[in-house]
């Protein structure tokens, strides 16, 4: 029996899905890393992306960002946090974190960067303040760059989150270092098949969202379409009665 065969009849075995050490829960850490990680990502990358596509000010920066990080290695980070805080959590969060930034920070900045500028203009003409022309104007137009680079990110966190077990933690990564280290390789190729299954899920999903956010293709950008609906009113140059009215 080869390692493939014997990966699939362990997948296939129902006591292995069971307990603190089985696959239903290694799976649920892995998400659970994952979502932390991503989520931190988001906290910070996507509101920076939002006022410098916005402001049109340091776009260098976005740059140098993107380049600097993707740069990292995400278990030399990971090594460096745990030598200087010590094993949990924290560092393969950071870790993830780290790398996880990048394609949210440039699809953001490409989103509202690229958002018609006579748009922003008439919603600047119709009294919104910048807040609401970047909630209300630029992320509608901009949500499926925003999302293609969170399903970007998402991806290449849920696919590296197996370091988390270098760190003492568990996640699917468990199969890879317990498998390669006792010389059971079927037990590291389940590790590697769960990780890729539950990537082309995730992909998936994010696939569908970013298909529903595109106009005139699924619900969700119907959500955005009052607003947008009245700033073409106001842009069009043969409506300025409309327009006037809906000013006021």
């Amino acid at each position: 029996m080869n390692f493939l065969q014997q990966a699939l009849s362990y997948l296939s075995t129902a006591a292995n899905w069971t307990g603190s050490a089985g696959l239903a829960h290694r799976t649920a850490e892995h998400l659970e890393y994952t979502a932390l990680a991503v989520t931190a990502s988001a906290l910070v990358a996507i509101p920076i992306g939002l006022i410098i596509g916005h402001t049109g000010r340091g776009q260098l920066l976005v740059v140098s960002a993107v380049n600097g990080l993707r740069a990292l290695p995400t278990l030399g980070v990971l090594l460096l946090g745990v030598l200087l805080f010590g094993l949990g959590l924290g560092p393969p969060i950071v870790a993830l974190m780290l790398l996880g930034m990048p394609p949210l920070l440039a699809g953001t900045y490409a989103g509202i960067a690229s958002v018609d500028p006579l748009v922003v203009d008439a919603a600047r003409a119709m009294g919104m303040t910048e807040a609401q022309v970047v909630l209300r104007v630029e992320m509608p137009n901009a949500l499926p760059l925003i999302l293609g680079g969170l399903r970007s990110a998402t991806l290449q966190v849920v696919a590296t989150a197996t370091v988390a077990a270098y760190a003492s933690l568990g996640g699917l990564g468990r199969y890879l270092i317990d498998g390669i280290k006792e010389r059971q390789f079927h037990i590291a190729l389940v590790g590697a098949l769960m990780v890729a299954a539950l990537a082309l899920s995730l992909d998936g999903l994010l696939a569908l969202a970013g298909w529903a956010s595109v106009p005139g293709t699924g619900r969700l950008s119907r959500f955005w379409h009052q607003s947008d609906d009245r700033i073409d009113v106001a842009v069009s140059p043969n409506s300025a009665a409309v327009g006037s009215h809906v000013l006021r």
